[in-house]
């Protein structure tokens, strides 16, 4: 006879995010953006999700995208850098000073300022971490007073005097005019994305199949698949979708999009295949006993926060170049937006938890509110209102989420 079913057979049956393997929290994030998208959408009239639209605001998440992966690192050591936006700020002004003012106009030109604000950004990073590691300060305290110190040292560069125009070499950065690689070289980049993401999924299908480890059914593997590779190509479509004003022809992809996208893409590498990226989690698992195990957590410590200070200056050109000037304005509250893209994507302020796809994600989320508002021309107020309420409801959900999870 067969025996039925009990609500603890029914709660062991495994949904369709187990089936598929999905992160729940990164599926809500995914479908709020789409909410997000289809309500501004109508309340611009069609404008959001117009080609031209959507192009500007891949450039506009760029910078938070380029940040937010050493962001997570930071927050999974347990630990905050409440300063990036004024080291992109100093660091963008620095850039500005050595490419208008010092370097001659020329094609290393722009590659020369690129090298050394990112060796600026390192040390201000390896500066504050040192001070974390070595001396004790709680890293909400130092980053803190780096939000205040760069800041200051970003007037004092030049007086508070904006600086401009910057070369062509060093726009480029910033997706301008000509800082986009066209049609056929997205596409290029498109397929090779897509073609990326075929041959990992299925190398990863067979490394689970020979592991005996759970994984996807084969047609389940399959429409993930497929929809990775849709998103790519929709990404791409919409991308050549909006024309060069100066030509008629497409811009494709911009240059900082290009620059984000790598910048995830060895984020992601580092944390799954590298012991560094193996270290910082656990160091956020357990401290104590990542220093019983042999780790020099206090060069880690350094390491991260170099990373933080090197991405950062990377947003800072970006931003820079997209500007074609120094400003002192530049990456002012942009902290808030790093912090509440990652917290979004779900890394834990606690430590030990976190997600470069999410916090990727994340940064998607933030920019699209942000455009949103601007198109519906809410004031920067209003603005700011809402980046605190979003970041308020993401730590509270996250605490609720673990409270649900401990056993």
């Amino acid at each position: 006879m067969q025996r039925p079913l009990t609500s603890g057979h029914l709660a062991a049956r495994p949904g369709l995010l187990h089936r598929l393997q999905l992160d729940g929290r990164l599926v809500s994030l995914l479908l709020a953006t789409a909410a997000v998208w289809l309500a501004f959408h109508l309340l611009t009239g069609g404008t959001f999700l117009s080609a031209r639209n959507l192009w500007n605001l891949s450039v506009q998440t760029s910078s938070v995208g380029v940040m937010v992966g050493g962001m997570v690192l930071v927050i999974v050591m347990r630990h905050i850098d409440l300063s990036v936006g004024s080291v992109l700020g100093v660091t963008g002004m620095f850039m500005a000073v050595l490419n208008a003012r010092i370097l001659p106009d020329g094609t290393w030109s722009g590659w020369l300022t690129l090298l050394a604000g990112l060796l600026m950004g390192g040390i201000i990073g390896a500066l504050q971490g040192a001070w974390i590691a070595y001396l004790g300060i709680p890293a909400f305290i130092v980053t803190l007073g780096g939000l205040l110190v760069w800041r200051g040292f970003a007037w004092i560069l030049t007086s508070g005097q904006t600086v401009a125009p910057l070369t062509d070499s060093f726009q480029v950065f910033g997706g301008g005019l000509g800082g986009s690689i066209g049609g056929p070289w997205s596409w290029a980049v498109g397929l090779a994305l897509a073609a990326a993401v075929i041959v990992g999924d299925l190398r990863n299908y067979r490394r689970r199949a020979r592991s005996g480890l759970t994984q996807r059914d084969p047609w389940l593997q399959g429409l993930v698949t497929a929809c990775s590779v849709a998103l790519i190509i929709g990404f791409i479509l919409i991308m050549v979708g909006y024309p060069d004003p100066r030509t008629g022809l497409p811009r494709g992809m911009p240059v900082p999009v290009l620059i984000m996208l790598g910048v995830t893409a060895l984020m992601m590498w580092v944390v799954r295949a590298t012991r560094f990226g193996r270290y910082v989690y656990a160091y956020g698992g357990n401290p104590e006993a990542a220093r019983l195990a042999g780790i020099n957590t206090a060069r880690l410590t350094v390491m991260v926060f170099s990373v933080m200070g090197l991405l950062a200056a990377l947003a800072g050109a970006v931003q820079t170049a997209r500007l074609n000037a120094g400003t002192n304005s530049t990456g002012t509250l942009a902290e808030l937006s790093v912090i509440a893209a990652a917290v979004i994507g779900g890394t834990s302020l606690s430590g030990g938890t976190g997600s470069i796809p999410g916090a990727f994600l994340g940064a998607l989320f933030m920019s699209s509110l942000i455009n949103g508002m601007l198109l519906i021309d809410l004031s920067s107020a209003v603005q700011n209102v809402v980046q605190g309420l979003v970041l308020v409801l993401a730590v509270t959900l996250d605490t609720l989420y673990r409270r649900r999870s401990a056993p």
